[in-house]
């Protein structure tokens, strides 16, 4: 009964979201100043840009299989909303708009998103895999991630999804190992699937316990070129001057 109860509530904010975006869409359609396209005129690709924020839970859990942006969406419930979401989203283009959703995956950086909050274990010599630690962790350092997103405004051949993650993801375990050697601390401490269940609910399985082994593979056909390829480089320059 708790876990109908919570679906449905989680089913009427991700549509309530959906909502708002495509009337955000609609209002930016209409106060468009410039004048409608002739019917039989040139159709101007890349008038105009629209990036959107997605995610690589598009995916959903795919174990060891590389996820390209021509991989279907999952069937999880947050695999479900990002596909939903990108539905709406793609609803925007026309011929003189350009839509690109930016699926992004652990953005790693010093001050914010979500690696600070995993370096309190590591600091205290408890760090370690979560879970079995096979799942895959698709990352992006924060300076690839903008350099991306500029990159993509500025390529007109650049449109639909792109994965904004780094072409080397890893396990989980080989995620733990490399943070301790950045940090210098031991990674050895599991943190166990079922604590974290217990903290998280269901939500433990899509956001820590299962991943993506997400590739950017449209970036790299069009010509990007990642400054943080390799994760033991990314980890050592956010922690140069801090360990």
């Amino acid at each position: 009964m708790g876990d109908d109860h919570r679906r449905r509530r989680r089913g009427r904010q991700s549509r309530g979201r959906i909502d708002r975006r495509a009337a955000l869409d609609r209002g930016a359609e209409e106060s468009d100043p410039r004048e409608p396209r002739a019917r039989d005129a040139e159709p101007r690709r890349g008038d105009r840009e629209s990036e959107r924020a997605a995610a690589v839970g598009y995916y959903g859990p795919l174990g060891d299989e590389v996820s390209t942006e021509e991989t279907r969406p999952g069937s999880d419930f947050l695999a479900q909303v990002c596909a939903a979401w990108e539905a709406e989203a793609s609803r925007a283009a026309t011929d003189r708009t350009r839509v690109v959703c930016i699926r992004t995956g652990l953005v790693l950086e010093k001050d914010g998103g979500a690696l600070p909050k995993m370096l309190p274990p590591f600091w205290f010599g408890a760090g370690g895999p979560v879970g079995s630690g096979r799942q895959y962790w698709p990352w992006i350092h924060r300076d690839d991630w903008i350099a991306l997103v500029k990159w993509a405004i500025a390529t007109p051949a650049a449109d639909g999804a792109i994965n904004a993650t780094a072409p080397t993801p890893e396990t989980n375990r080989a995620f733990a190992q490399a943070l301790g050697r950045a940090m210098h601390r031991p990674s050895l401490m599991p943190a166990p699937a079922f604590a974290l269940r217990l903290l998280l609910g269901e939500m433990a399985d899509a956001l820590l316990l299962s991943g993506q082994r997400a590739v950017p593979a449209k970036a790299q056909r069009l010509g990007f070129t990642f400054k943080y390829s390799r994760l033991d480089d990314a980890l050592r320059e956010i922690f140069r001057d801090r360990v």
